[in-house]
C-alpha cells in the first residue's frame, strides 16, 4: 500500500502565520493601560515571557489578540479573566506551572486558533475540555510530565483542529473515537510516551499502521509495555495485536458463555416443567369432564327409552285385538 508524503513543515508556518495576522484591524482596544512587566504593541500583541510572573496578568486589553505568557511561574488559568478576551487568536502557555485546566476555562474563546500548553504540570484533561474551542487549528500539549489521561471526548468539538501534538508526556493508551472523526486532522505528534502495545490499545496501534504519513516522528513513536514488546514501533505492532486480540478467548468470554449455557439449560427444563403441568391439568380436566357427561348421557337414555317401550307395549294391544275380531 502506497502512503501519502509526510506533511512538510511549510504548511504548519503558513497555518501559524495566519494565525498571527488574522483580523489584527477589528475590535478597538477597550483598555489602554497594559499589565505590569508586560509589552503591548498597536498589533494588538501583548508580551509576557519570562516576567517571573505567579499569577495571570491583569488589566490586559480586552481587544488583545496575541497573549504571550510562557517561560513564568503561572499556577492557574483563571476563566473569569480569560474569558473576557473573546477576540484572542493565539495564547501561549508554556513552560508555566499549570496544573488543571477545563472547559470552564476556555468558555468564551471561540476565535483561538493556536494554543500551546507544553512544558507544565497538567495530569488529566477533562471532557469537552476544548468544546469551547471551535476555530481551534494548532494545539501543543508536550512534555507534561505527569499527563497520564485524556478524555476520550476532550477533542470531540474541535471540528477545525489540524495539528495535535501531545509528545513527551506520560499516556499510556489514547481513546481515538472522537479524533478519527475530525475531518481536518492531518498531524498527530505520539512519540515520547510509553505507550501499551496490548489490547486496551489495539485501535491506536491499528491507527498509526494505516495513517502513519499523519504522524509527526512516527519512527520514534514506540511501545514502553508489554516487556516483550518495548522499542517496537505502534505501527510495527497494529497488525499483530489485531490478530492476537481476536483470535484467543479471555478468562470473562468463557465464563459468558458458561453463563449463557446455564441460563439456555434453566430456562429450558422450566419450560420443560411447565408444559408438563400444564398437560397433566388439561388430560384431567378431560377425564373429569368425561366423567360429568357420562350420568347426563345414561339419565337422558332412561328418560327417552319409557315412551318407546309404552308405545310398543300399546301396539301389541291393538296386534292382539286385531286377531281376536
Amino acid at each position: 500500500m502506497r502512503l501519502a508524503p509526510q506533511p512538510s513543515a511549510q504548511p504548519l508556518r503558513l497555518i501559524v502565520l495566519l494565525i498571527l495576522t488574522t483580523g489584527v484591524t477589528t475590535s478597538p482596544v477597550l483598555s489602554s493601560g497594559c499589565p505590569d512587566r508586560c509589552v503591548c504593541d498597536d498589533q494588538l500583541v501583548v508580551q509576557c515571557a519570562g516576567q517571573h510572573l505567579t499569577t495571570f496578568p491583569v488589566n490586559l486589553p480586552l481587544a488583545t489578540r496575541q497573549l504571550i505568557i510562557s517561560n513564568n511561574r503561572i499556577v492557574e488559568l483563571p476563566p473569569l479573566a480569560l474569558n473576557y478576551l473573546s477576540d484572542l487568536v493565539y495564547l501561549d502557555c508554556s513552560n508555566n506551572s499549570l496544573t488543571e485546566i477545563s472547559e470552564s476555562t476556555f468558555g468564551n474563546l471561540r476565535k483561538l486558533a493556536y494554543l500551546d500548553l507544553s512544558f507544565n504540570t497538567l495530569a488529566r484533561i477533562e471532557d469537552r475540555t476544548f468544546g469551547p474551542l471551535a476555530s481551534l487549528v494548532m494545539l501543543r500539549m508536550t512534555d507534561n510530565p505527569r499527563l497520564s489521561e485524556i478524555h476520550p471526548d476532550a477533542f470531540a468539538e474541535n471540528a477545525a483542529l489540524q495539528v495535535l501534538d501531545v509528545s513527551r508526556n506520560n499516556l499510556t493508551v489514547l481513546n481515538i473515537t472522537s479524533l478519527i472523526a475530525l475531518p481536518t486532522l492531518r498531524s498527530v505528534g505520539l512519540s515520547g510516551n510509553p505507550w501499551s502495545c496490548e489490547c486496551d490499545n489495539e485501535d491506536l496501534c491499528l491507527w498509526v499502521h494505516l495513517e502513519g504519513f499523519k504522524f509527526q516522528d512516527e519512527g520514534q513513536t514506540v511501545c514502553g509495555s508489554p516487556a516483550d514488546m518495548q522499542g517496537r514501533r505502534l505501527g510495527e505492532v497494529g497488525i499483530q495485536l489485531r490478530t492476537l486480540c481476536h483470535q484467543t478467548l479471555g478468562s470473562w468470554d468463557y465464563l459468558f458463555f458458561i453463563i449463557i449455557g446455564f441460563v439456555i439449560f434453566a430456562a429450558g427444563t422450566v419450560s420443560a416443567w411447565v408444559m408438563g403441568v400444564i398437560m397433566v391439568l388439561y388430560e384431567r380436566y378431560i377425564k373429569k369432564k368425561d366423567e360429568q357427561q357420562e350420568p347426563e348421557d345414561e339419565e337422558e337414555n332412561t328418560e327417552t327409552g319409557r315412551p318407546s317401550r309404552a308405545r310398543s307395549n300399546h301396539g301389541n294391544g291393538n296386534l292382539k285385538n286385531s286377531h281376536t275380531v
